[in-house]
């Protein structure tokens, strides 16, 4: 039986995209079956959506009724799916029809991404907010992740910094959309 593997991340935020700026303390476990740079996404995904209410899924990747990560109102409602990956055409059907908002962070190139959303129809397609990380941003991260990190992540006109070991490395964040413009 594999194991699970704990990761303690300590995170200062500075958002300036958003005007959001926090010190996070947290525990990500990383699912056997998980790549590191699945997990690398999700961080982003949270880090960079972070608001009252957002946080990791319960069941982990073995739940694939629910979000990577989500946010919540005090009541429960389910007001953002953020969905990390390449996620099929029918999940992300079902997370607009969920969901008052609904992200994508990936590494996958756009194209692939818009294969995959033209296999069926999405409810609200235009609507979802898509965030391209480049991969090999994340190749250079994943070679300095180590159990218990510390990482400064710094989100300014598009462009995302990240320290780490005293390191600093940089990629743009590119938004976009799964529907042709």
């Amino acid at each position: 039986m594999a194991l699970t593997t704990i990761l303690n991340v300590e995170v200062t935020l500075s958002d300036v995209d958003r005007s959001v700026y926090e010190t996070l303390e947290l525990r990500l476990a990383q699912h056997p079956s998980e790549t590191t740079k699945y997990l690398l996404s999700r961080l982003f995904a949270y880090c960079l959506s972070y608001e009252e209410g957002i946080a990791f899924s319960r069941g982990g990747l073995s739940d694939t009724d629910e979000a990577p990560v989500s946010v919540r109102d005090p009541t429960g409602l389910l007001l953002a799916w953020i969905d990390v990956g390449l996620p099929s055409a029918e999940r992300l059907h079902k997370a607009s029809k969920a969901a008052r908002r609904v992200s994508l962070f990936s590494t996958a190139e756009r194209s692939q991404l818009m294969r995959e959303a033209l296999q069926r129809p999405i409810h609200k397609v235009e609507a979802i907010e898509v965030f391209l990380l480049e991969a090999s941003f994340i190749a250079a991260l994943e070679a300095k992740l180590e159990r218990r990190v510390a990482l400064e992540i710094v989100r300014n006109e598009g462009q995302l910094y990240v320290t780490i070991g005293g390191n600093t490395l940089e990629s743009a964040l590119v938004r976009t959309s799964l529907v042709n413009s």
